[in-house]
């Protein structure tokens, strides 16, 4: 079940909210764990072992925080365990096939009939348990006592799958005590909405001229065409999980929750250092937090920071997916910020229109190494995109990427339009509830007619 299907708007939300309001507040957390639980249970229904799987970090996270309390002299070997749980959960499931796949592509009668299929969510519910057992070994939060509020916090609906990644301290109190506002309620439901439309009427259309780009094949598209469909791509994959935060948020809302902010107009950016302190705001968090500090962040030297940047990119890639164009993507990021940080960050902040045009033509490249899986047609595509390599600029149909702008330029003059700041602020200063009312509304008629037509696409990020 996904947030942008009919199934999770029409059935899910009104009778998991009917019970939610109704009952009193002591038990809106059973409500919100059995709602969550059964939200997850529908989406691993091939797979209920994940649902298992998720049921034992919540047990195992809750006693290694009251032993850590209860035995302080045994706390760093009780942290220790429950880290390497997480890490080995995810690495059974995440990473063991593509290291299985590769020992058989590489050592003759090498088999391996494990095949391990990746239960949704495990990449950020498996760090918010080690941030919470974390946390608590530090000493910043107590041992939740009730297993029922850290089951309900591990397992929230609106932000187990895809995020934003939250910290315990950051719901601990509402978890406990939570009154529900009215206002609080439309004002969550309206952001839901928005997301919504960002999601299936922005992200998917530019998704599915991605993908029928990929389709032709890389060798046979022009310049022109490589170029607009990496763009597409682009914004697909940034309304994609932007749409999905604000759905998350709003539902947090809607909860009694103030889930954090995720994305805050990262393609304004004029390095790509303050790009992702814009983009995914809660996984740059969660990394400077539990691993680039502990490893001792910028307080030893030049090159100790280097090399804690260098764990922390390559974490990053690694954390987004197995393969080796992830180790590439985050081995480029790496590069590209430590160059910023010790040479030419200070220019680009000086020099904003330098500084936009570079962000311009290194997101997509960027974002053409993290989606592209296949290193040799990554290396086909950037032939295309740069034909001075020796593709040439022009396809067997020369004019081929008319047709596509001609098929989808509404979408990326929107796509364009809404990365930036400007309309927000248009939004943000209508005061009058009837006009916000008409254009939320027209949104989410527009978005029922889309699914319903079946015009709607997985989130991306699922897959990570």
């Amino acid at each position: 079940m996904v947030f942008s299907s009919l199934q999770f708007i029409f059935i899910f939300i009104p009778a998991f909210f009917l019970c939610y309001y109704l009952v009193p507040g002591r038990m809106k957390n059973v409500i919100l764990l059995a709602g969550s639980l059964i939200f997850y249970f529908v989406g691993t229904i091939k797979n209920p072992e994940h649902l298992i799987l998720l049921l034992v970090s919540i047990m195992l996270d809750f006693e290694v925080a009251i032993l850590m309390e209860k035995y302080p002299m045994w706390k760093k070997a009780f942290l220790i365990v429950g880290v390497i749980f997480h890490l080995l959960c995810l690495a059974t499931f995440k990473y063991s096939g593509f290291a299985f796949g590769e020992m058989e592509r590489l050592i003759p009668g090498f088999h391996v009939a494990f095949k391990a299929v990746l239960p949704i969510g495990i990449s950020f519910y498996t760090f918010q348990g080690i941030s919470y057992i974390a946390d608590v070994y530090k000493g910043k939060v107590r041992a939740e006592q009730s297993l029922l509020r850290y089951g309900a916090y591990l397992s929230m609906f609106e932000q187990l799958i895809a995020g934003p990644i939250v910290t315990y301290d950051q719901v601990s109190e509402r978890l406990a005590n939570r009154t529900i506002a009215v206002d609080s309620v439309i004002s969550g439901f309206g952001t839901f909405i928005f997301g919504l439309g960002l999601k299936v009427l922005l992200a998917n259309p530019l998704g599915k001229m991605w993908s029928q780009i990929c389709a032709i094949g890389f060798e046979s598209v022009s310049t022109p065409l490589a170029w607009m469909g990496i763009v597409a791509f682009s914004f697909q994959i940034y309304f994609d999980f932007f749409g999905y935060s604000l759905m998350a948020m709003g539902l947090g809302k809607m909860l009694g929750f103030n889930i954090p902010k995720n994305f805050d107009h990262p393609y304004t950016s004029l390095t790509m250092t303050e790009f992702w302190k814009r983009w995914h705001i809660t996984l740059g968090s969660w990394f400077r937090e539990y691993v680039y500090i502990p490893l001792g962040g910028n307080r030893n030297g030049g090159m100790a920071t280097l090399r804690n940047l260098l764990v922390v990119w390559l974490l990053t890639g690694i954390w987004h997916g197995a393969g080796y164009n992830f180790v590439l993507w985050g081995m480029g990021l790496f590069i590209v910020i430590a160059l910023e940080k010790f040479l030419i960050g200070g220019f680009l902040n000086r020099n904003p229109i330098i500084g936009h045009v570079y962000m311009i033509l290194l997101i997509p490249l960027s974002w053409a190494v993290f989606q592209i899986t296949d290193i040799s047609q990554l290396q086909a595509f950037f032939t295309r995109l740069f034909p001075f390599f020796g593709q040439g600029v022009w396809s067997v149909f020369r004019y081929d990427f008319l047709k596509y702008l001609n098929l989808y330029w509404p979408f990326l003059i929107a796509g364009l339009l809404l990365s930036t700041k400007w309309p927000y602020r248009i939004i943000g200063k209508i005061r009058n509830r009837a006009v916000i009312g008409i254009f939320l509304g027209v949104i989410f008629v527009a978005c029922t007619y889309c699914m319903y037509r079946g015009l709607d696409d997985p989130f991306l990020y699922f897959r990570f």
